[in-house]
Order: C-alpha cells, then structure tokens, then sequence
C-alpha cells in the first residue's frame, strides 16, 4: 500500500481542496500520512495567486523533488491553481513533477495516480469548475474548521487571475452546507468559518438572489455550533438584511472579512471594483453602529498600474479616518493574461515595498488604538494551545493563521477546544493578554 501525502501551501480554500484529495483517496491502494519523508506518492496543492505565492510553490516543489533521491518519494503530483495556469512548462522545467491536477479535477486524484506511475506525465486541467465532492465526509476534524460554500467568482477585477483559473460563480446547495456542518459539529467542531472567493455573492447562480443570509438563519439552529465566521465578503453586495442577520444571530461573531482593496476612486475603476471610497465608508459606518464592538479585516493591494503619490496617499487616509482592526496589504503582482498587465504606467518594485511598509506602519498605529479598547474587558476566548507559560487563544477578533492571538493566564488545566472567559488586561497592536475568569456556560 502506498503512502500518499498532500502539502497545502497558499489560502484557506486550498486547505479544503486538499481535505476533498485526501476523502476520495482508494484507502485499498493508499494511506494517508503527514510525513513527506515517508511517502511514496507526494501531491504539492499550489497556489498561484500573485508573484510570492508562485515563488513560494516553486520553491516547495523543487525542496520535495530531492526526495526522489534522498527519500522514499516516487511519484511528484502538482495540484491547484499554479498548476492549472502553467501544466506543460512546470512539467518541462522540473522533470521531476509526473503529473498535474487542476482544481476541476479533484476526484481525478486515484486515476492521476495510477497513470503517472506508468510515466505517462497526465494533465488534467480540461475543466476549470471545482467540482465540490459533497458525498465526502471528513475522517478527522479540529475545533475549527473551514467550509467552502462556493466556488468559482463572477466579477472580474482587472488584477485577478482566479476567475480564468476557476471559472464562474458556482454555489453549492444550502442542504449540503448544512448537511456538512452538522457532521463536523457532531465530530466536535465549534468553530465554522465560511470561506469562497466572494461570499457575499453566494446563491446567485443557484437560486437566481444572493442567499447568504438565508444560509445563516439556518445555522441558528445547529445545536452546539457555537462560532460562525465570514471572509471574503465582497463590499458591493453587502446589504442590509446581512447586517442584520449579524446582529441578531447569536452564533455569528462580530467579525466580518472585506476586502476592501483600495481607497482611491480612480484606482477601483481601473481594477474593476464595482464599489467607491463613500460606499466602503457608509458600509462600515453601518457595521459599527449596527453591531457592538465590531471588528473588521480587510486586504488592500497597492502599487497597481497608474497609482500616484496621491493615490496611495488617499489610502493612509482612509485608514486613518476609518480605522479598522485588521488588514493586510499586498504588492501588485503583473500577472499574465489579466487586463491589468496590459496597463501602462507600472509601479516600480521599489515604490510598491515602500508604500506596503508605509500603509503597515499606519496600520499598526490604527489597530493598537482599537484594540487598546479592549483593555478591562472580558472577552470568550477559544483555547487553542498550551504555552510555556500560560494558554494561546484567539477571541472573536481573531481569524485562525491570518490575526492575532490572545495569551491567558491560569490558575488551573485549560484544555485546546475550550471557551472560556478572559478579564483582558493588556493589549498591542495585533495581541491581547488577559486572566481567566471562568469557562464559558
């Protein structure tokens, strides 16, 4: 029997495509193992999304081939979305690779398998559209979990390479969501967080209206579902009914994820944001007033083709006047095939790193204010790990991997997987510190 392992580099939607590759794995052929160095067959889950993402793919691909030489490695299988955008050159420029697998492709896994190791060097990449397995059922399942309740994206931002990659919003059904939420809370998962490439455009090509909130009245009734978590909500169709379905459903976290991306109206033309700089404003002013101790995350992308001085400088503006909790920033990242490479005016390398450090430093200085906030607080803390000293946490202001974390102290055992509540006592721009009180009820 041979032993398969799946290396995830890249977002959270990976994580769950990975998951979907090791379900639907022949178990009378092959095993799964986390151990690279002990597997036969090595499947690298890329990502394919900017310049540093490719980097850090190829990197792990070529640190993963020497095992052919230096392990028990076999057969090389490339999967997701580098994968899907470049079959024929990555199996040309590392002739280790034996085969590639496209995100459409994912119940291919067994047959992939079984070609490469006739040195036939498959390619399956012909459907770009995820096909979600929903017969799946996962084998081992954490205190917090992503659920992928669609595919695929409809708009078309001048930047972006996933539409060509994955194709046109897809939904999956609220019944199978559903379905697959109440086997992960009866496996003992607490946590869902809703992932897809906008999920704010959920339900539009299934059901003709976009049906989020009406997913998240079902989740009210999930016994012993306890936190729900949204990213990637696009800003242009949040509407009212969504705020309010946060506001009055108590197993929604007042934390919501939007990309926000820029703040200067000339630049969301040109990248095709179907938003303006007044618009985000309104949306978070009505988040905030709407729902008490709001946190907000968002990612901005800057030195975009054409971007002035002025430009970015409407950016730490809005960051100022507008502050928000988290945020990320991005370099632009030229990516072949999309309008925006074809833009004139590219934004040289050096000025792109400047303004990220520049919009962090800003960044830190509004989020330290926020979260200075909390100080003297009691929040419910989800406990992940033991420390040296004390307990690692996250509140409900903390998305896993992507946000900060809250230290606990301790006067008695806490266990990963508990809610408890934390007297907050000290706080940094991204950290909370605090004192257990007692678990939550």
């Amino acid at each position: 029997m041979k032993q398969v392992s799946i290396v995830t580099l890249g977002c959270s939607k990976n994580d769950v495509d990975s998951g979907q590759m090791r379900g639907v794995l022949n178990e009378e052929k092959y095993r799964f193992t986390n151990s690279v160095t002990d597997a036969e067959v090595i499947v690298v889950n890329t990502c394919g999304f900017i310049d540093a993402a490719k980097e850090e793919s190829i990197d792990t691909i070529l640190d993963l081939a020497r095992l052919k030489t230096e392990g028990k490695l076999e057969t090389l299988l490339l999967a997701g979305c580098l994968a899907q955008r470049y079959p024929e050159e990555l199996l040309e420029a590392i002739p280790e690779a034996d085969g590639i697998i496209g995100p459409g492709h994912i119940r291919s896994i067994n047959e992939a398998i079984e070609v490469a190791y006739k040195d036939e060097k498959p390619i399956y990449t012909e459907s770009i559209e995820t096909d979600y397995i929903e017969e799946f059922k996962r084998d081992e399942v954490s205190i917090t979990e992503y659920v992928k309740i669609s595919e695929g994206c409809n708009n078309r931002c001048t930047y972006c390479i996933i539409p060509y990659l994955k194709g046109n919003n897809i939904s999956r059904p609220i019944e199978a969501i559903v379905e697959e939420i109440k086997y992960l809370v009866s496996r003992g998962t607490r946590e869902i967080i809703l992932i897809a490439q906008n999920t704010t455009d959920y339900g539009i090509d299934l059901y003709g209206r976009y049906a989020l909130v009406e997913l998240l009245k079902v989740l009210r009734d999930i016994e012993d579902l306890k936190w729900v978590r949204i990213l990637y909500a696009y800003p242009d169709h949040f509407d009212d009914s969504l705020i309010e379905e946060m506001r009055d459903n108590p197993k929604i976290l007042p934390y919501i994820d939007i990309p926000i991306q820029h703040a200067s109206d000339k630049v969301l033309h040109a990248m095709n944001r179907k938003t303006d700089r007044k618009a985000v404003e309104r949306l978070i002013e009505r988040l905030r007033d709407e729902i008490p101790h709001m946190a907000i995350r968002s990612t901005f992308l800057l030195g975009f083709p054409g971007e002035t001085d002025d430009d970015f400088q409407e950016v730490i503006d809005f960051i100022e006047e507008t502050p928000i909790d988290r945020a990320g920033a991005f370099s632009y990242s030229k990516e072949e095939g999309t309008p925006a490479a074809e833009l004139e005016d590219q934004v040289p390398e050096e000025i792109k790193r400047e303004r990220v450090e520049s919009f962090m430093n800003a960044q830190m200085l509004s989020s330290e204010k926020l979260m200075e906030n909390h100080v003297g607080k009691t929040l419910e803390v989800l406990i992940t790990e033991k420390a040296d000293e004390g307990y690692i946490g996250r509140s409900y202001l903390d998305s896993p991997d992507i946000d900060g974390i809250v230290m606990v102290q301790a006067d008695k055992n806490l266990e990963p997987g508990e809610f408890v509540q934390v007297k907050i006592t000290e706080a940094t721009a991204y950290d909370l510190g605090g004192v257990y009180i007692e678990h939550s009820k």
